[in-house]
């Protein structure tokens, strides 16, 4: 259902690619500020929140390349 309506809204298993390493450098880039402005523990933990998205996005990738199928290899 989610990803049907994704499909529908125009997002590609590209996007969702794309959004996972765009994730994956939007934690290591917020653990770094982070880090210069605050205390260790809760740039971890900003890192590390940012970071759980990466594997989301790559999930969605999948399934969204399954729902398309295999003409869009």
């Amino acid at each position: 259902m989610i990803v049907k309506k994704l499909h529908e809204a125009g997002v590609t298993s590209e996007h969702a690619y794309c959004a996972g390493v765009g994730s994956i450098g939007l934690a290591i880039a917020s653990w770094v500020t982070s880090n210069r402005s605050e205390c260790t523990e809760r740039a971890d933990r900003w890192g590390i929140f940012v970071g759980e998205w990466a594997p989301t996005f790559f999930a969605l990738g999948l399934a969204l390349a399954n729902y398309e199928g295999p003409e869009s290899s």
